[in-house]
């Protein structure tokens, strides 16, 4: 398997895509669990990193506490908001292996974020595509570069591997 070659500034600019998705719904958790701050948190300490700040445990720590945050939610919607939080700080840990698999890193956050959009509305596909557009608008190029140092995002992965692929395909035109 081959190496991908990823700066460190890479990965400040697709972890602060993925922050910049996971915020978009955010509310959404929080009105779902409003003493519960671990998403915000996650996507907290990825904006730390994305803006120059060290890539530590507390991105894996918070990402981590995101996805126990996402198991605690009484809603489908808030759960995928959670783990879109998730995805923000975890994004800072993109591999550079050539593998289909690593562009969930790169556009997770965006698809879960999409997918607790159309939670919201009634389980409403239009809101997840539009979503979708929405993130795609708000890729750098940067971001669209490492993007395509990878494979196109791999089959499965449910509803949200559809979004996924939705975003990869948007993004490489």
């Amino acid at each position: 398997m081959s190496e991908i070659v990823l700066s460190e500034q890479d990965l400040r600019e697709v972890t602060a895509f993925a922050a910049a998705c996971a915020e978009a719904v955010l509310e959404v958790f929080e009105a779902d669990q409003p003493e519960d701050s671990r998403p915000r948190k996650a996507i907290d300490t990825a904006w730390v990193f994305a803006r120059g700040g060290e890539r530590g445990t507390s991105l894996r720590d918070t990402a981590w506490a995101a996805l126990k945050a996402a198991k605690s939610a009484d809603t489908a919607a808030g759960r995928e908001a959670a783990r879109a939080a998730m995805s923000a700080a975890g994004a800072a840990y993109l591999h550079p292996l050539a593998k289909a698999t690593q562009v969930k890193h790169i556009l997770g956050a965006g698809a879960y974020a999409a997918r607790a959009a159309e939670l919201i509305a009634g389980d409403e596909r239009a809101v997840g595509a539009a979503h979708v557009g929405r993130a795609a608008r708000r890729a750098t190029p940067v971001v669209v570069d490492v993007l395509e140092r990878f494979p196109a995002a791999p089959a499965g992965g449910g509803r949200v591997g559809e979004l996924i692929r939705m975003l990869d395909a948007e993004l490489r035109r």
